[in-house]
C-alpha cells in the first residue's frame, strides 16, 4: 500500500499510525523482523531521521522491541497487539462519526448507513 503521507500532523505520527496498522492486521507477525530505518525510510520516501523517531516511539509503547545488532522486531506480547487493534478501531470509529457530524449525519444514520 502506497504512503499517503500528508501535511495534517507530524509525518513521524502518520509512521507510527501506519506501522501499528500493518502490525495489528498482520502484515507483522509477531517475532518478525522490520525492515531497517534506511530501507523503510526509502519505501516511505522521507529523512531517515523521520523513520527512527518512528521507530522509537513504536518501542517506547512496547510494539517494537530492538536487538543490538540484529535490527527491530514485533513483539511477542498478543495481548498488547490485541489492546492496540481494540485502540484503533475506536479512534478509526471516532473519526467516522466525527466527520458524520460535520455532515449533519446523527449516530444512528451513520450506523445506518454502515
Amino acid at each position: 500500500m502506497p504512503w499517503n503521507l500528508d501535511s495534517d500532523k507530524p509525518i513521524f505520527i502518520q509512521i507510527v499510525e501506519r506501522i501499528e496498522s500493518d502490525i495489528v492486521s498482520g502484515k507483522y507477525a509477531p517475532g518478525d523482523k522490520l525492515p531497517t530505518v534506511r530501507d523503510l525510510a526509502v519505501e516511505a520516501a522521507v529523512n531517515p531521521n523521520t523513520m527512527q523517531k518512528a521507530y522509537g516511539e513504536l518501542e517506547k509503547i512496547g510494539l517494537v522491541y530492538s536487538q543490538r545488532t540484529s535490527g527491530r522486531f514485533v513483539t511477542d506480547d498478543k495481548s498488547l497487539i490485541e489492546k492496540t487493534r481494540k485502540e484503533l478501531a475506536k479512534r478509526s470509529a471516532a473519526e467516522f462519526l466525527a466527520k458524520m457530524k460535520e455532515l449533519g449525519i446523527s449516530k444512528e444514520e451513520a450506523v445506518k448507513l454502515l
